[in-house]
């Protein structure tokens, strides 16, 4: 735990560096500085986020294989998938739900009375193929290889769902040697993950001073009441996913927050849930969770449990509405929220998924596309919060899915794979 202790230490004290080194950036350099500046620090960024994209695709397929091989009967495997896509859908309308209420009682968007503008605009978002086909097949591979090539999450938990259900049917007696093999594997790729870390702050100090130095700490004021209003809602929601959560693990649900405290604000201040992967998976599995379930469960939630995504899309589908002075009818409301529910699964890979889930919806609804430009600036600090909680919500679900099936243990103190990820500073 000490090493653990210290990571959140040094993320807590690089971030705040990175926000005043931004600020003294923006405030004092010259504009093509400020350019260079941002342009240039990001490359921590870039790398850290290269070196767990390494990762994540034999991380995956090795752990999620040797889940389900685990798992043996394919009735429980069907089991406990349908459990888990049962919260994930509950969980999207709680989300949704939470979204709708703040936006609703705050009205971020009253006053600014836009002008529904005559043409259309271009955001630079790619929504051509947001379309319920185009999503089923995209997320069959044609090759395991270029699926794992572009981390396409939803492709390589379909190939290891094939591979893995196969590879139980054949029994213990043929499967037992590959099994252990890419259990090695994944104990490997954790140790990496355990060295990519403490690249971590470094990274964060360079995404949070970048955003910073170029946008300024005064956007933060000018959208104060849309990001104060958006982040009550993420409070909220987490409220909501603790007191489930409660109702199912009890006193251990803060046991459980504590230790995901690191991979929430890895995925915080990266603004990415994949960066904080790997480290969940290992959080989960010290927690007592069942390794092949938490191997089963946490790629697809990956997929289909975007809660944060949910929060953003309602609160900021409405904020639009609002801004243009658009009226919803409730059954508008309804349709349009579980319009943008359904269009959210499976693009956690997509960049800037949330906007482009709401580029590709609102327009269906008479909500001028161009409104997003309002929420571009600032989607960063917007993105943070929905990757924040995208990883806290998985982690409940896998631990209450484990205590449900009866596979969760108690809170060892110590465990082999807590030993190899923890690399001394």
């Amino acid at each position: 735990m000490a090493s653990s202790n210290k990571l959140t230490m040094y993320i807590v004290l690089f971030m705040i560096a990175g926000i005043l080194c931004g600020a003294a950036v923006h405030e004092y350099a010259s504009k093509d500085s400020i350019t260079a500046w941002a342009t240039n620090i990001t490359l921590f960024t870039d790398i850290f986020l290269r070196l767990i994209k390494m990762v994540i695709a034999p991380l995956v397929f090795s752990t999620l294989t040797v889940g389900i091989m685990r798992m043996g009967e394919t009735s429980t495997i069907s089991r406990v998938g349908s459990k888990a896509m049962v919260w994930f859908i509950s969980s999207s309308v709680l989300s949704i739900l939470v979204g709708l209420l703040v936006v609703t009682l705050e009205h971020p968007g009253r006053g600014l009375n836009l002008t529904v503008p005559a043409g259309s605009v271009e955001t630079g978002l790619a929504v051509s193929g947001m379309s319920l086909k185009n999503f089923i097949a995209h997320s069959i591979p044609t090759s395991i290889a270029d699926a794992m090539s572009h981390n396409e999450i939803l492709q390589i938990v379909v190939f290891s769902m094939f591979f893995g259900i196969a590879g139980a049917s054949l029994g213990e007696k043929f499967n037992a040697p590959l099994v252990a093999a890419l259990d090695v594997v994944s104990h490997i790729m954790l140790k990496v993950t355990g060295y990519v870390m403490l690249v971590a702050p470094l990274a964060i100090f360079a995404a949070i001073s970048s955003v910073v130095a170029t946008q300024g700490l005064g956007i933060l004021l000018n959208y104060a009441s849309f990001i104060g209003g958006y982040y009550v809602a993420i409070l909220l929601t987490c409220l909501v996913l603790l007191s489930v959560g409660y109702m199912v693990l009890k006193k251990s649900t803060f046991t459980l927050l504590s230790m995901l405290k690191d991979p929430v604000l890895v995925a915080f201040t990266t603004s990415s849930s994949e960066a904080a992967y790997p480290k969940t998976l290992d959080v989960l599995t010290r927690f007592g969770c069942s390794r092949s379930i938490a191997s089963f469960v946490l790629p697809i939630g990956y997929s289909f449990n975007l809660v944060g995504s949910m929060v953003y899309c309602s609160f900021a589908s409405m904020f639009i509405a609002q801004a243009y002075n658009i009226h919803l009818s409730f059954s508008e409301i309804v349709v349009l929220m579980l319009t943008l529910m359904l269009a959210s699964k499976g693009i956690a890979g997509v960049p800037r998924s949330a906007l482009v889930v709401l580029a590709a919806t609102i327009p269906s609804f008479n909500i001028p596309v161009a409104g997003i430009l309002l929420l571009m600036g600032i989607d960063h600090f917007l993105d943070m919060g929905r990757s924040a909680i995208n990883v806290l919500g998985n982690g409940i679900a896998t631990a209450m899915l484990s205590k449900n099936e009866g596979e969760l243990d108690a809170v060892p103190a110590s465990t082999p794979v807590e030993q190899e990820t923890q690399v001394e500073a």
